[in-house]
């Protein structure tokens, strides 16, 4: 990369299970940027609420956790499966949540530059990103992923639960009034439905580079 990537900010925005996380890791190791996963933020959110004894949907609740979040509480081993999940997608709806979140985000963006993946990264939190990549796939591929995630992880779970439940993620997440998830207008969109992680990863650094005026290698 050249001397300018040092604050270059990367945007990957996607629905659950699409790959995102993997990619944008990938990025971030391949231009030398930072990386922040900022769905960890929300679920960090979602899981202090639910250790209060609190429903995640409850804005004065969630939005307290929002304010308290520390570095540490990414750090926790529960911030995966269904659970997180649910209390995940409960706290991004809440406006004061997000209100919360967005300084920690654009602050870790502009440090130095950064890969940010998320539902709303392109559109409300770096809408000047120099490169926005929409990642997606069909509900089916990304409900067998998802599936295959849980059981790598030892939790039992039925595929057309998971299916299910990524069905009503999506629609909770692309139908909320604050930061709803959409490609923003100038993203490039990315379905990995028929792609592997190689072929995934190979052609989203071909879309950054084509992005940022450079020739493939």
């Amino acid at each position: 990369m050249s001397r300018g990537a040092a604050r270059l900010v990367v945007a990957v925005d996607g629905p659950a299970a699409a790959g995102k996380g993997t990619l944008a890791r990938r990025l971030a190791a391949a231009l030398g940027l930072p990386y922040l996963d900022t769905g960890l933020l929300y679920r960090a959110v979602g899981r202090r609420v639910l250790d209060r004894g609190a429903d995640p949907a409850d804005a004065a609740a969630a939005a307290a956790a929002a304010r308290a979040l520390a570095p540490a509480d990414l750090e926790r081993g529960d911030l995966r499966g269904p659970e997180a999940d649910r209390a995940a997608s409960a706290v991004a709806a809440i406006p004061a949540v997000r209100a919360a979140l967005l300084d920690w985000q654009r602050d870790f963006g502009r440090r130095h530059g950064a890969v940010l993946d998320g539902r709303d990264i392109g559109t409300v939190v770096f809408p000047e990103a120099t490169v926005k990549l929409f990642v997606t796939a069909s509900v089916a591929e990304r409900a067998q992923r998802r599936w295959l995630e849980l059981q790598g992880r030892g939790v039992a779970a039925d595929p057309a639960a998971v299916e299910a439940e990524l069905r009503e993620r999506d629609a909770r997440d692309a139908g909320r009034a604050v930061a709803p998830l959409r490609p923003a207008a100038d993203a490039r969109l990315l379905d990995t439905t028929a792609l592997d992680a190689e072929a995934a990863f190979a052609m989203a650094l071909a879309l950054v580079r084509e992005r940022l005026g450079e020739r493939p290698a």
